[in-house]
C-alpha cells in the first residue's frame, strides 16, 4: 500500500506542486521566526509578558524599517524596468 502512495505522488507532474507548497511553507516559517524573534509587540517569555504595554518606539521603528524595505525604497516599482524603458522611451 505504501508503494502505491509513493508511485502516485512522486511523479514529475507533481514536482511543481511540491516546489510551490515548499516555498509557501518557507515564507510562512520565515515570517513566523521573524515575528517571534524581532517584533517588539510579541513577548514569548513570562517575564516579558508581565511588563505590560511598553513605549518602545525606537525598537518598533527598527523592526519596521528592515534592510529589504530600505533597499526597495530606492528602486522604481517596476517588474521589468529594461523592457519598460525600451517600449516607453523614444530613442
Amino acid at each position: 500500500m505504501a508503494t502505491s502512495a509513493v508511485n502516485r505522488w512522486l511523479r514529475p507532474e507533481v514536482y511543481p506542486l511540491f516546489v510551490t507548497v515548499g516555498a509557501a511553507v518557507g515564507i510562512c516559517a520565515f515570517s513566523l521566526a521573524r515575528n517571534i524573534t524581532g517584533n517588539p509587540e510579541v513577548r514569548v517569555t513570562k517575564q516579558n509578558r508581565a511588563a505590560g504595554i511598553l513605549e518602545n518606539f525606537t525598537e518598533g521603528e527598527r523592526y519596521k524599517e528592515h534592510s529589504l524595505r530600505k533597499f526597495l525604497r530606492t528602486k522604481t516599482p517596476e517588474i521589468m524596468p529594461t523592457i519598460n524603458a525600451f517600449f516607453t522611451r523614444p530613442n
